[in-house]
């Protein structure tokens, strides 16, 4: 049977990426939150009364509208309060803007290709840069897909955190360090998001293939399967540095993130 896709996108005037459906002509909720990682549904705007519908949910699974999924752009929902976390964050950096200091912002998901005269040139469309760093393997030299950038104004850092960033073709994702999250988030961070599994891939043979990349302390497939799976490293750097990236594993395309969620009904132990 042909593989059928819909199209998804995350605003309905942004240009659609197109989601694989399972044989049924259901969507796993789990295919949509690979590629737009928070997801919790898909709504549509009806040909017929042009209102928003949204798409029904079961079990972690959508099921197509009664005419099928058509040609339609769907578009993904988030949690109540998601998307304007990074609104707030923008709008924050207004207040007391002469007492706030500004801090390295860690530049995740960097091409290798990428050098810090890149990376200056990148961000000083946004402001005064003050400082940009590569993260290199010591060894090597090589880049670790990951970098530090410091700005001259907090105005120009609250804009840079407020969006994603298209870097060298690759898009990358700008934060505060983890030290300046909180004392649990070094923890988190070590875990990352792996999306598009089979159910032919073993915890064995992840843990064999991103073990490459550095010491890999957990392998977690949820049962039922529901096509992702989470690897934790026991350096926060390296799994920092595989965010954003897509790897072949088995021949299968899958994609790495390191904003995860939980599925009703999965019980990670």
């Amino acid at each position: 049977m042909a593989e059928m896709y819909i199209r998804v996108a995350e605003e309905e005037n942004e240009e659609p990426m197109e989601i694989p459906s399972e044989d049924d002509g259901t969507v796993l909720l789990s295919t949509v939150a690979a590629q737009f990682p928070g997801a919790c549904g898909l709504r549509y705007r009806s040909p017929v009364s042009q209102c928003m519908r949204g798409v029904r949910l079961v079990d972690g699974i959508l099921h197509a509208p009664e005419n099928g999924w058509g040609n339609l752009v769907y578009v993904v929902n988030y949690p109540k309060g998601t998307k304007m976390d990074e609104i707030d964050a923008s709008s924050a950096t207004k207040i007391k803007r002469g007492d706030q200091k500004t801090s390295d912002l860690i530049v995740l998901g960097l091409p290798w290709k990428t050098s810090e005269q890149d990376l200056k040139d990148y961000f000083s469309t946004f402001g005064e840069v003050i400082m940009v760093q590569v993260k290199r393997d010591l060894k090597t030299g090589n880049s670790k897909g990951f970098g530090f950038v410091r700005f001259t104004e907090w105005e120009s850092q609250g804009k840079v955190m407020s969006q994603r960033h298209m870097i060298d073709g690759r898009w990358c994702d700008c934060k505060l360090p983890n030290s300046k999250q909180g004392p649990d988030e070094p923890m988190r961070s070590r875990k990352v998001f792996v999306g598009r599994c089979t159910e032919d891939m073993t915890a064995d043979e992840l843990r064999q293939f991103f073990m490459q990349y550095g010491e890999v302390t957990d392998v977690f497939i949820p049962k039922p399967f529901r096509a992702f799976a989470f690897v934790t490293f026991a350096d926060d750097q390296v799994a920092a540095s595989l965010c954003g990236e897509d790897l072949i594993i088995k021949g299968i395309s899958v994609h790495i993130s390191n904003m995860f969620f939980f599925l009703p009904n999965v019980v990670l132990s």
